[in-house]
């Protein structure tokens, strides 16, 4: 399998819902014009902050308009939602935004948790969060050998019934370089199937969890074979740049407000200068999280978006 792992890169991850399109189409070409690395979306069909029934965009279509409105920054969802759509059409989708974009789609893919959605669009939810997990495995093992240009036929006893299933066309970078990232911390499922099929991987919390679900995917990768030095690690707190923190806390807490939540005392809020933020980011990149991807809502902060880049440089990255 192809390494994606990079220097330290610094993104965004959009919220879809609540917002207007013009403050999606503004916010991803904004931070594309400034320089900043990567853009990421949610899957969800109901809106997970808040009242379900909020407005929400769906996901692949947005990041296909994305790619045509944009020019060089990476695109990708944090993360799919695997019980939503048939994986062989997922790799499909993929190639196609893929093109779209030249060559510049992360595949982000995950399990899922929200009953709610699945239960209102009548989507199979599986029996347990064991049964969704398996179900990932085996369509990542799909998607991989898609992606590679090969053909898929299932067994008999996979979760899915293809039948001398190929994809075309092929990744813009060439066969098998379509980068895959798996988001969740499951320490003997999801774990493992990221150590089978990623070039990145998207946790949660604070440094000392990372830390320990690193050294457990190290232990998944030396089981299946393979390098973990090939698997990129992707953090996510809240992000708010002002030269003048409680300027930046203020500007956060009112972004937040809509779903009564207040970031004054969530160690995944980090506000600040570029250094303030730079300093709490420094112990994940010493951990080995290069992927730095700041979670905003709408209205998508302009000054946090266009002040990133100094925060990666502050890090080293490029």
């Amino acid at each position: 399998m192809s390494s994606f792992r990079k220097p330290l890169t610094i993104g965004v991850n959009l919220w879809p819902q609540d917002g207007a399109w013009s403050e999606y189409r503004e916010a991803v070409q904004a931070a594309d014009r400034a320089g900043v690395d990567s853009a990421w979306t949610w899957d969800h069909l109901y809106a997970i902050e808040g009242e379900p029934e909020r407005p929400i965009f769906e996901a692949w279509t947005t990041l296909a308009a994305w790619a045509a409105l944009t020019e060089r920054i990476e695109l990708g969802l944090l993360v799919g939602a695997n019980t939503f759509r048939n994986p062989g059409l997922v790799a499909k989708a993929a190639l196609t935004v893929d093109h779209i974009s030249g060559g510049r789609v992360w595949l982000g893919l995950g399990g899922a948790w929200f009953d709610t959605e699945h239960l209102a669009y009548g989507l199979d939810f599986g029996h347990s969060p064991g049964e969704r997990l398996a179900w990932l495995d085996d369509a990542l093992a799909a998607i991989t050998a898609l992606v590679r240009g090969d053909s898929v036929t299932s067994s008999d006893t996979s979760r899915y019934a293809f039948r001398d299933l190929v994809a075309r066309p092929l990744p813009v970078r060439g066969a098998g370089r379509l980068p895959i990232l798996v988001g969740g911390g499951g320490e003997r499922k999801t774990l493992r199937t990221a150590a089978r099929y990623a070039n990145a991987w998207h946790g949660f919390g604070g440094v000392e969890r990372f830390k320990r679900k690193i050294d457990i995917l190290a232990e998944h990768c030396a089981d299946v074979g393979r390098d973990i030095g090939e698997i990129t690690f992707s953090n996510g707190p809240y992000v708010c740049i002002r030269d003048d923190p409680g300027e930046a806390l203020a500007a956060l807490n009112a972004a937040l407000e809509p779903y009564g939540s207040r970031a004054d005392d969530d160690e995944t809020a980090w506000v600040g200068p570029p250094e303030r933020i730079a300093e709490r980011w420094r112990p994940f990149a010493e951990a080995g999280v290069t992927f730095a991807i700041a979670d905003l809502m709408p209205p998508f902060d302009r000054e946090t978006i266009e002040r990133l880049p100094e925060v990666r440089a502050l890090l080293g990255g490029r």
